[in-house]
């Protein structure tokens, strides 16, 4: 592997630190930390475009609506897993009101999360519609008509 590629920022680690999907580079939002100001205009505040790439997060309008569906999925998913580790490690049981106990811890830890959930199902839906692109400094970015 050439000292050029290993300078790649991976799929996973660019998706997790909310980086853009065009040169894995950029942040996606104004503020790196969504718990510092919990008001959903900080939480979503963005560039209109990567500081990097100059690739327009907001690639039509209403384009961010998508993200609804995005977000139901990831929290689903979520739950589920909440649910399978809960039943392996502590067992499930109308009787003794142990699923009650696990529907509370799983609504509190979704309560928790919510703020970095949410941008987090913002950055994964916009990974659907822009791709990676390695010499981003020599294409344009993409563009998309209404």
């Amino acid at each position: 592997m050439s000292a050029e590629n290993s300078s790649n920022p991976t799929y996973l680690w660019s998706l997790f630190s909310m980086k853009c999907p065009r040169c894995r580079r950029g942040s996606m939002f104004s503020q790196s930390n969504p718990y510092k100001n919990l008001s959903p205009k900080n939480i979503f505040k963005m560039p209109e475009k990567c500081s990097v790439c100059k690739q327009k997060f907001e690639v039509e309008q209403g384009f961010w609506y998508g993200t609804g569906y995005v977000s139901y999925a990831v929290t689903v998913a979520f739950s589920v897993a909440t649910f399978v580790a809960w039943w392996v490690l502590i067992g499930i049981s109308v009787s003794d009101n142990r699923v009650f106990w696990w529907l509370g811890t799983n609504g509190f830890l979704l309560l928790i999360i919510q703020p970095w959930l949410m941008r987090f199902c913002r950055v994964l839906y916009l990974y659907f519609f822009v791709r990676y692109d390695e010499d981003y400094e020599k294409n344009a970015p993409a563009e998309f008509d209404n």
